[in-house]
C-alpha cells in the first residue's frame, strides 16, 4: 500500500523549476511513481526514478521498454486495441495500489482531445474519494465532488495557494454546481449555483491575505477548480 503517488502522462513536461517555483512541495513524500507509456520520457529530466510503466508501448517502443525493464522498474504492457488511455490505466494502477493523493504531470500539451480527456479521467469511479491533482508549470486542476461528503455533512472543500493575482476559474462538471462559496477571491460566490454552459466562474483572482486561506466550497454537483499562476508571465 502506498499513500502518495505521481503519474507523468504522455504529454508536454513542465520543469522542475517551474514546477518548484509555481507548486512548492509537489514531489514531497512520493512512494510510488507510475509513467504512461511516453510519459517515461519525463522522469529523467525532472530528476525522477520510475517504478512502473503501463500501456500499450506503442510510443515508446519494445527497445526503450525493455531498457527500462533491465533498470528495475516493472512493465505492465496492454494490448494496443483497448478502451482505456495509457493515462486511465496509470491511474487505475496507482489506485489498486492504495494510493489516496495522486499527482499527474504530463497531461497536457499535444491534442486538444487528450488535454480535455485528461481532465474529464478526473470523475474516474476508481479515484473517488481519493485527492487527484493535474498539474503542469503554470496550472493545478482538481476535481471537488460535493457527492462524496454526503448530505448534512460540511460542504466539500479545497484550499487554493495563498499567493496575489493567481486565477482561479470554477466550472459546473456534468451537471450545475450549487452551495458554492469563495473566499479570498475579488468577485466572491455565496451559496451560488454555477450552470453548465455559462461562463461565470471564469478567471477570478487572489486578492492577498485576509487572516484566513483562499478557499472554495461546495454543496451540492461537482465543481473542476483551475488555479493558474502568472509567476514568470511578465517580461
Amino acid at each position: 500500500m502506498v499513500t502518495r503517488v505521481l503519474i507523468l502522462a504522455g504529454g508536454s513536461g513542465p520543469r522542475r523549476a517551474e514546477l518548484n517555483h509555481a507548486w512548492p512541495g509537489w514531489d514531497e513524500a512520493l512512494e510510488f511513481i507510475i509513467a504512461a507509456d511516453a510519459g517515461a520520457l519525463l522522469a529523467e529530466p525532472l530528476g525522477l526514478r520510475l517504478d512502473l510503466v503501463v500501456g500499450d508501448g506503442d510510443s515508446l517502443g519494445d527497445s526503450a521498454l525493455a531498457e527500462l525493464g533491465r533498470s528495475g522498474v516493472a512493465i505492465d504492457r496492454s494490448p494496443a486495441d483497448k478502451d482505456a488511455s495509457d493515462t486511465e490505466l496509470a491511474l487505475i494502477a496507482a489506485a489498486e495500489r492504495g494510493a489516496t493523493d495522486v499527482i499527474v504531470l504530463g497531461a497536457f500539451g499535444g491534442r486538444v482531445d487528450h488535454h480535455f480527456a485528461n481532465v474529464w479521467i478526473l470523475a474516474h469511479p476508481a479515484l473517488a474519494g481519493r485527492t487527484v491533482t493535474v498539474l503542469d508549470g503554470r496550472t493545478r486542476v482538481r476535481l471537488l465532488s460535493a457527492a462524496e461528503h454526503g448530505a448534512g455533512r460540511a460542504p466539500a472543500g479545497l484550499d487554493l495557494i495563498d499567493r496575489v493575482g493567481d486565477l482561479v476559474t470554477l466550472l459546473p462538471f456534468d451537471g450545475p454546481a450549487s452551495g458554492v462559496t469563495t473566499r479570498g477571491l475579488r468577485w466572491p460566490l455565496v451559496e451560488a449555483t454555477l450552470a453548465t454552459g455559462f461562463s461565470r466562474g471564469l478567471s477570478n483572482e487572489i486578492i492577498g491575505p485576509s487572516g484566513q486561506r483562499p478557499r472554495v466550497e461546495l454543496g451540492g454537483g461537482r465543481l473542476l477548480v483551475f488555479e493558474t499562476t502568472l509567476l514568470g508571465s511578465q517580461p
